[in-house]
């Protein structure tokens, strides 16, 4: 997924009100921008880091720029925006990066299902059973190991009830983990973090869904998607 343009460069200030930051621009200037992340993007929002923006370009917009990627301790950029990751899933799903899912021919977003729920992308195809795919964005890692949850998270709890329940209908479901950094080789849940969802991640995959994680190359210029890496549920 390339940008519009190559994102600009700043320097962190701080973080607050879960959707704000304050940063300061290359001369010098302070600006108020907005953060496209609701989770506590734990070791992505150090005071005096650089960060990444976008500026949208719309003048009617209270808060103008966006911030899309920090740079974590170790140097490496991490995008934090959650608006990008079903369109990366959707993406890597179209380039045969999961092949268990490029099978499908019919891709629907944001479809209802369940109680009062959405899914990200409902797969379907003639002759195939529908498979109900569920979205994450991941930022958070410990070494080499990518972590879900970074706070703890009765909705994505709740996702995972719906997906087993879609599973014990016939169909198919998916969990995918898209993980916004390419410096990890694995993925598992951040159980110090949630213990009730790891739990029930476990569960869940021990009942049929499916579970997906991708590592993806991150640049000023875009993000793609570029590997699988193993789920640890043991």
């Amino acid at each position: 997924m390339k940008f519009a343009s190559e994102l600009t460069a700043a320097r962190l200030i701080k973080r607050y009100k879960r959707f704000l930051a304050d940063v300061t621009m290359a001369d010098g200037s302070e600006l108020t921008v907005h953060t496209p992340n609701t989770g506590s993007m734990q070791g992505c929002c150090d005071a005096g880091s650089i960060v990444y923006l976008r500026d949208t370009q719309n003048p009617k917009r209270k808060y103008r720029w966006s911030w899309e990627m920090s740079t974590a301790s170790n140097g490496t950029l991490v995008g934090v925006s959650t608006a990008l990751a079903n369109g990366l899933v959707d993406e890597a799903i179209q380039n045969g990066l999961v092949a268990d899912l490029s099978v499908y021919s019919q891709r629907k977003p944001e479809v209802r299902y369940g109680e009062n729920s959405r899914i990200d992308w409902l797969l379907s195809d003639p002759g195939k059973p529908d498979c109900y795919v569920e979205v994450k964005n991941v930022t958070l890692s410990e070494g080499e190991v990518a972590l879900f949850p970074d706070a703890v998270t009765t909705r994505g709890a709740k996702h995972l009830q719906e997906l087993m329940a879609m599973v014990s209908s016939g169909s198919r479901a998916a969990m995918v983990y898209c993980i916004q950094r390419g410096d990890v080789d694995a993925f598992k849940p951040a159980d110090a973090v949630d213990p009730t969802y790891g739990k029930l991640l476990r569960k869940a995959a021990a009942s049929g869904v499916e579970v997906y994680a991708l590592t993806a190359e991150v640049l000023p210029t875009g993000v793609t998607l570029k590997r699988r890496v193993p789920a640890l549920l043991e």
